[in-house]
């Protein structure tokens, strides 16, 4: 389900969907939004959306819902102060453990702010807790 009539994406992450739309794995539903996500008090079974071109709603059967918006990481508050990688922040590679940590002492960053690969809740759980376990480890050293 997209909001627009075409997507400002990477070339490649279009023409990877594109190529799952024709081997018919996926569906893209132009100009539509998600309204509601139905379901019967236990799973989802369902979606509403609703077409932005004439306001009419459609409900679409299904039994789960991943939303992603977009790829660029919210990170513009912090450019000119903490090293970045493409919009990113800049983490360590954790070859000595303080995989997190940035190049400001004490500072350390997680999640989709610095994982420019995977981009999944999981992924951001998993690294939260490492952000933790490193800061956790600089402040025994303060």
């Amino acid at each position: 389900v997209h909001r627009r009539d075409s997507l400002r994406s990477e070339k490649i992450l279009q023409d990877k969907l594109f190529e799952k739309a024709r081997s018919g794995n996926v569906n893209i539903i132009w100009n539509h939004t998600l309204d509601e996500v139905l379901g019967n008090g236990t799973q989802v079974t369902g979606a509403r959306l609703r077409n932005l071109q004439t306001d009419e709603t459609q409900d679409l059967t299904l039994n789960g819902v991943f939303i992603a918006i977009g790829h660029t990481p919210n990170t513009s508050l912090f450019h000119h102060q903490i090293d970045m990688n493409d919009g990113y922040i800049a983490i360590q590679s954790g070859l000595d453990g303080m995989a997190t940590a940035t190049n400001i002492p004490g500072v350390f960053a997680c999640g989709d702010v610095a994982d420019h690969v995977y981009r999944q809740a999981v992924t951001s759980a998993g690294f939260g807790c490492m952000a933790a376990l490193d800061a956790e480890k600089y402040l025994d050293t303060v």
